[in-house]
């Protein structure tokens, strides 16, 4: 029997985790208590040495000086300043007086300023409770259809999860240990296709079902003409100037993730200032949830770091490295796999919870079988998106029934949110079949990369002559290296495919 439990240890720890997690533990306290116990197991059968704990003190010693972590309060509360300043509500009421003559106008609004919502709060219950509070009853009271209605709000809210500064992308960054300005630039493009995905099925439903949109009655056009454009203008300037303070200065290399953070947290403090609306109050609920979300995210951490230290002692990556290798089809059969997983653990975690404990696992497994791991953090984000969407536990839905009146059942929320889950899925598709859409860096540094994986890069110096050759090089010598150049971009894209 102990010879079995010894050969077994890791599918035995991995089983009793997803067992504590269905009986509704606690997630971090699941984990840790799963890493100790089976650290003691593994000691009192000669497997593991009790030196293995003295690791931990270093490892979480580690995670409090990690300044990367840093990032997730400041954004957290610059979202929660803005979103309780009032931006949401102005944009909203703006931009559905903007789109409010066309067929499905609110909707279009409500996506749009769900994406500006995305890039300046990166907060998806921000997002949604605001919209949700917001456009909701405005929406009914104009006659749309409650499934889209509250469709439509839920996934838009979502998309903070997947355009910049989301809190999963820095999260995913720090487990795959790559660059949280990399990961923000590569979500970019899939963000803004996603949300024009949103559009799509909105203008298509407006063709099948014209009344389930309609267009505002001329009386609740408040706004025209001149005044409506000095209102957009002015509503729109200082959250775009919000972006490029944090976004631009990131993407350009000025500053990074977390003084980028800091920033956004002193403009959106700066922006309430300005509207008059910060206050003690507003104040001391913004720290104490940005205390309360941080302290949530550093103790899933802890536990994840307790979990994963016996996991690989007793050769748990081993385990799961062999059995993802082993599937069939490689780097597709593994994608395909493991998007599967991901989508059906997705009903039952949250994003934060499988960033911890999934990620650590397949990050390993995805470098040897040649996917950039950029390019896959990103496609497990998108993929991550489904767990706020997901009936009948997705948390965008519980946030948007929690302010939706009686008038909407739950059952139109669920049926609302199907579709968009469709059109995320669509996305990982896209994501998988098309890789280049998920963009960072320059071309040079991509093609190292790439070949860095492939155990075949030449000195840096040779890739930089390869990739810009001098303006005075002859034609023939230019054409060679331009070839040469191809050929690795080439085989780039290859592998990513």
């Amino acid at each position: 029997m102990e010879a079995w439990i010894i050969a077994n240890m890791a599918p035995l720890m991995f089983g009793a985790l997803v067992l504590f997690l269905l009986f509704g533990y606690p997630v971090a306290f699941a984990l840790a208590a799963n890493g100790i116990v089976f650290g003691l197991i593994g000691i009192e059968l000669g497997l593991l040495t009790p030196a293995l704990f003295q690791a931990l003190p270093e490892r979480i010693f580690g995670i409090m000086a990690n300044d990367t972590l840093l990032a997730i309060p400041f954004f957290t509360f610059m979202g929660l300043i803005l979103e309780r300043s009032g931006m949401a509500e102005d944009l909203l009421d703006t931009i559905g007086q903007l789109f409010g003559p066309m067929r499905g106008g609110l909707a279009y609004a409500v996506i749009f300023v769900g994406a500006l919502l995305a890039a300046t709060t990166g907060v998806v219950a921000a997002s949604v409770i605001s919209m949700g509070l917001i456009s909701l009853p405005i929406m009914l009271r104009y006659g749309y259809d409650k499934r889209l209605a509250s469709g439509v709000i839920a996934a838009s809210g979502t998309l903070a999860q997947i355009i910049p500064p989301s809190l999963v992308l820095i999260i995913m960054a720090d487990q795959l240990g790559k660059s949280v300005g990399d990961m923000y630039e590569g979500a970019m493009i899939p963000g803004l296709v996603l949300t024009s995905l949103y559009v799509g099925y909105v203008v298509l439903l407006t063709i099948i079902k014209p009344n389930a949109a309609p267009a505002l009655p001329p009386e609740a056009r408040t706004l025209r003409g001149f005044k409506l454009m000095l209102r957009v203008v002015t509503t729109m300037v200082p959250p775009l100037l919000l972006i490029f303070l944090v976004l631009g200065t990131i993407f350009l290399g000025i500053a990074t993730p977390t003084e980028g953070g800091a920033m956004g947290a002193a403009g959106a403090l700066i922006l309430a200032i300005g509207r008059k609306r910060l206050s003690w109050k507003l104040l001391k609920q913004a720290m104490e949830t940005t205390g309360k979300l941080s302290s949530f995210v550093v103790f899933i951490l802890v536990g994840s770091t307790v979990f994963g230290l016996v996991f690989r002692a007793v050769n748990g990556d081993l385990w799961v490295e062999h059995l993802l290798l082993s599937l069939p089809g490689g780097q597709m059969g593994f994608l395909i796999v493991v998007n599967i997983l991901v989508f059906v653990l997705a009903f039952f975690l949250d994003f934060f919870e499988l960033s911890f404990i999934i990620v650590p696992l397949l990050a390993p497994v995805a470098d040897k079988l040649g996917i950039d791991l950029i390019w896959f953090g990103v496609l497990l984000a998108v993929n991550m998106q489904t767990s706020f969407m997901h009936p009948p536990f997705g948390f965008a839905l519980f946030y948007l029934r929690s302010v939706a009146p009686a008038s909407i059942k739950t059952t139109d929320i669920y049926w609302g949110a199907i579709p968009f889950v469709c059109l995320q899925i669509i996305m990982v598709a896209l994501i998988i079949i098309f890789p280049n859409i998920v963009s960072y860096g320059d071309e040079a540094s991509r093609a190292r990369a790439q070949m860095e994986r492939d155990g075949t890069a030449p000195p840096a110096a040779d890739l930089d002559s390869l990739m810009n050759q001098d303006s005075g090089s002859s034609d023939s010598d230019n054409k060679d290296s331009d070839d040469a150049a191809a050929n690795m971009l080439k085989n780039l894209q290859q592998s990513d495919k």
